[in-house]
């Protein structure tokens, strides 16, 4: 009876620790542990956020193990001379705490601007159905708000549990993910269809920014070679034109969805001499690296428009590897 007693309260003690205490300090003051939360760790929000500010995105902050942290933690490795396997090692972890000193989690106040955005509550799953609505905003505050610091909503929901996401005036906790200036010159971008990862390269070959992307699929897979940039649209609207053919759109006539961050190539487009693709964002940043695109780079709308300010007409992109598709990868 008593070692039946003892180890109930052994588990009960372990799973208090796996449990971790989630507020603004706990995230700002969190150190290096081989050990891991059971959900939501704060030592993984304060590496991804720093990963972000640094320009090797893990995509949506969520305090979670991922693919696309573990590429983000290889590739900041490999920029920094550490061995690349993506784990986040104390040797990893000291590199990148040393390059930002801010901490990572900030207050915002609600505005009153914020609060009367032009949203678009209902937004139908079809494509078709899309093009009657005047414009493909956020659905609500919470979303717009997430998308802005770049943090999934049910995290942002657990930074601020009682706040009311519907009222100016009100304190949120949010991630710091102030990026520095875009770096004066690069030479050219690389779209690795295998990682499916985006890369920012200077004149040397050393990696300026790295980003997570869905990179085409069978159906319509990403082309191969050199391109160049023609010109970077912001706000851009979404022309479907039936000989694209794509799964689940039965009309065979011609369409434009209008513009907004929910537009299904989100807040910008970058177009390419290729004719037909692009590097563009995406109404669902929490599916970038894991599910399929139509034949384009997709990426989230806060990388996408990072990478819009470095570009220019004529940067060259590079196309590498063979496939566009993984057993983890999906069609959307």
């Amino acid at each position: 009876m008593f070692r039946l007693f003892l180890a109930l309260a052994l588990m009960l003690a372990c799973g208090a620790t796996q449990a971790a205490k989630l507020d603004i300090d706990s995230v700002n003051q969190a150190q290096f542990s081989q050990d891991r939360a059971k959900d939501v760790d704060p030592m993984l929000i304060k590496a991804q956020i720093l990963l972000d500010r640094a320009r090797f995105s893990p995509g949506l902050i969520d305090g979670r193990l991922s693919d696309n942290f573990t590429k983000a933690v290889a590739a900041f490795q490999a920029a920094n001379g550490l061995a690349s396997d993506g784990t986040l090692t104390k040797e990893t972890w000291d590199k990148l705490t040393a390059t930002s000193i801010a901490p990572v989690l900030t207050t915002y106040e609600v505005t009153l601007r914020d609060v009367r955005s032009r949203f678009t509550r209902r937004i139908p799953a079809r494509m078709e159905r899309m093009a009657r609505l005047r414009r493909l905003g956020y659905r609500n505050l919470r979303e717009k708000l997430a998308e802005r610091f770049h943090v999934g909503q049910r995290l942002l929901t657990m930074l601020n549990p009682r706040a009311r996401f519907r009222k100016a005036g009100v304190n949120l906790v949010v991630p710091d993910v102030a990026r520095s200036g875009p770096p004066p010159a690069i030479a050219n971008i690389e779209v690795d269809k295998n990682s499916r990862q985006v890369r920012v390269l200077d004149p040397s070959g050393k990696w300026l920014a790295v980003y997570p992307a869905s990179i085409g699929s069978e159906e319509k897979p990403a082309p191969s070679g050199t391109a160049e940039v023609k010109h970077v649209v912001h706000n851009p609207t979404y022309h479907y034109n039936p000989k694209f053919a794509f799964k689940g759109i039965r009309t065979k006539r011609p369409f434009t969805i209008a513009a907004g961050p929910n537009n299904p190539v989100g807040s910008v487009w970058i177009d390419l001499s290729i004719e037909s693709y692009g590097i563009h964002g995406t109404p669902d940043p929490g599916k970038i690296g894991t599910t399929f695109s139509h034949g384009c780079i997709r990426m989230t709308n806060w990388d996408a428009e990072d990478l819009a300010s470095m570009v220019k007409p004529g940067t060259k992109i590079d196309f590498k590897g063979d496939a566009a598709q993984s057993e983890n990868a999906r069609s959307p």
